[in-house]
């Protein structure tokens, strides 16, 4: 990183590693993680201090903003980072092989003639649809409650430790599944597991977001869908492996009993991780996320791309006390005498849900849930529990199990495509809307071809003919999910939220995801099953017009996210920037993360004007440390 200008004596600003606007006030370099917070002595704090002779100019701001980094440059720096945000992610497969698990075991011979309450007409066992809504939504309604939780926890205890206890939980709730005499029981084992599971999904994305750049931050927090999907794709395969293998009550129990494995395979990992810069700067505990932040970048690379510890930390806390000036000024607060200069994210009011539904926040966790949501108003608990609706077309048993392997197959075909291809090219706005529109085309195609196969028996051939084509559409339908939703779903809300507000902004968001999952799987039984509507591929028109509502909304609602820095985002967000015009909007002078995908910025005079005084702002707050 270059240095900075020299004092008035001509000594440079710091020595060695101490290379920006801030210098360290204490040497210890022992962790204190656990502390409670910095003491205050003699008014100042321990930790990070400003500078005596900080540059006072807006091109030396701009040298505190971390330097723009292609992929690969990214990764050499960030590896280990990298490193442990896919260990973190792991924890997501046991929710997706759940998931995915319960809702194929209404297919399920051995299953069925366990926990099943009749037989139908062609001699096949059947769970009532109630039994059938209720443990569909006994996880979600679990991780419901885990991800409510977990944004309290994690503010409290970080997410390191926070996940260790989700994973001993997880071990311990595994009995009730993996024993369970009753239906009851299995319901009870379900709704245990969904606590665990629900920390995992909201934990993931959140950590990412935060031990990353810019650049690598779309890629790592869409790794978490990519774990689910790996979760759905080892849960098929089991399935489709044991269908025609086993038919007494291990066909279903070995599934469940799997479960085990991830606790076994993580925890070790998981307890040396280290703990997210961002939630010890929040903390008051800065001494210690200058230690996170060196356990995650590697130093020669770092030196080569002019990437720094110091310079990194400088930006968080920056960033986090603007977030919480803005915070203040939207709840109409009057912040205390020297308050915002004492610490780097010490604030005296704690963050809570309802600061999520305040002023400019609340425009940005609309978009956060809605990208979640979106998940499910797509189509997903009719297109990924298709086992059920393909038997309900007149499949065999066998067949349905490897279509469904089969478009597990393509769901990681499809977030590989996006990761290479659609990604580096393209917005996460145009990505979203072209995904919307396509499913909600394919699910239209269901729902017409169910028309044109009512009145044809089962067994006709042109009834099998148009059964299939219908599997074949749900697949396609499962390709463009993980091209577009299936992976944004994940990313924005990570990055959309405002970085003091993020793990609540991500718990909410995942929330919204569990509350229509569990609208949709009480609804999902009652349309497929012949004890009820039996719409067969008439169900495709409901989710048609469910996928486009969302449609509509993102067309009007969704920004573009792409390239923009947390400062950017936050500062677009202050502006009110209407959502079409995200994508080329200007910042100020000092804050990275321009015009996405736009590297010529313009006249050098159109990005200052009134904007000069934003910049010259964060520099004086930065100043204040």
């Amino acid at each position: 990183m270059p240095a900075l200008p020299p004092d008035a004596k001509g000594r440079p600003l710091v020595e060695e590693e101490e290379d920006d606007a801030f210098v360290l006030a204490s040497e210890d370099d022992e962790d204190d993680e656990d502390d409670e917070g910095d003491r205050v002595d003699g008014g100042e704090r321990q930790g990070l201090v400003a500078a005596q002779h900080a540059p006072a100019d807006t091109a030396n701001t701009a040298a505190l903003v971390e330097p723009d980094l292609d992929v690969r440059t990214a990764l050499r720096v960030y590896r280990k980072a990298v490193f442990w945000c896919l260990v973190t992610s792991a924890c997501v497969i046991m929710e997706g092989y759940d998931m995915i698990l319960i809702g194929n075991f209404f297919a399920f011979p051995p299953f069925a003639e366990k926990y099943g309450q009749f037989v139908d007409d062609a001699g096949q066992h059947q769970l009532a649809p109630a039994w059938m809504a209720a443990l569909s939504n006994a996880a979600p309604l679990g991780c419901f409650v885990g991800t409510w939780l977990n944004g309290p926890l994690v503010a409290r205890f970080g997410h390191r430790r926070v996940l260790l206890a989700a994973l001993a939980a997880l071990a311990a709730t595994i009995f009730l599944t993996f024993f369970a005499p009753t239906i009851a029981v299995l319901l009870a084992g379900e709704l245990l597991c969904g606590l665990p599971w629900g920390v995992f999904a909201s934990s993931a994305p959140a950590y990412a977001s935060e031990l990353l750049p810019t650049t690598l931050r779309s890629y790592l927090t869409s790794w978490t869908n990519m774990c689910f999907i790996l979760g759905q794709l080892i849960a098929a395969a089991v399935l489709a492996v044991l269908v025609d293998r086993r038919h007494d009550e291990w066909a279903f129990r070995i599934p469940f009993a799997l479960q085990w494995l991830w606790p076994v395979l993580i925890v070790p990992v998981l307890v040396f991780a280290p703990e997210s810069p961002w939630h010890l700067v929040r903390t008051g505990r800065r001494h210690a996320a200058r230690h996170a932040l060196r356990r995650l970048q590697s130093p020669h690379a770092a030196a080569a791309a002019g990437v720094s510890v110091d310079a990194t930390l400088a930006t968080i806390a920056r960033t986090n006390r603007l977030e919480v000036a803005e915070a203040s000024k939207s709840a109409g607060k009057r912040q205390r005498s020297g308050s915002d200069g004492s610490g780097d994210g010490d604030d005296s009011d704690t963050p809570s849900y309802w600061d999520c539904f305040r002023g400019t926040e609340r425009r940005r966790t609309e978009i956060a849930c809605m990208a979640f949501a979106a998940q499910v108003l797509a189509g997903a608990p009719f297109a990924y529990n298709s086992t059920y609706f393909f038997q309900q077309v007149g499949l065999a048993t066998y067949t349905t199990y490897l279509l469904n392997t089969g478009g597990t197959l393509l769901a990681l075909a499809g977030t590989l495509v996006n990761w290479f291809v659609l990604m580096p090219r393209y917005g996460r706005r145009p990505i979203f809307v072209a995904g919307m529109a396509a499913m909600t085309l394919l699910l239209l195609a269901v729902g017409l071809l169910g028309l044109a196969g009512d009145g044809s028996s089962s067994s006709s051939s042109s009834s099998r003919t148009i059964g299939l084509v219908q599997a074949a559409l749900t697949l396609a339908w499962t390709l463009v999910f993980q091209l577009s939703v299936g992976q944004l779903g994940w990313a924005l809300p990570a990055e959309v939220g405002s970085t003091r507000l993020r793990q609540r902004t991500v718990c909410l968001a995942r929330n919204a995801y569990y509350a229509s999952s569990l609208a949709a799987n009480a609804a999902q039984p009652y349309l497929l099953s012949p004890g009820a509507l039996d719409l067969k591929g008439g169900v495709g028109f409901v989710w048609a017009a469910i996928a486009g509502l969302v449609l509509a909304w993102a067309y009007w609602r969704l920004p573009e996210t792409k390239g923009r820095s947390y400062e950017a985002l936050d500062w677009l967000f202050a502006q009110r920037t209407p959502t079409r015009a995200f994508a080329t909007a200007q910042v100020p002078v000092g804050i990275g993360g321009g015009a996405a995908g736009d590297d010529d910025q313009g006249d050098g005079d159109e990005r200052r004007g009134d904007d000069d005084g934003d910049a010259h702002e964060m520099q004086r707050l930065v100043q204040s440390a």
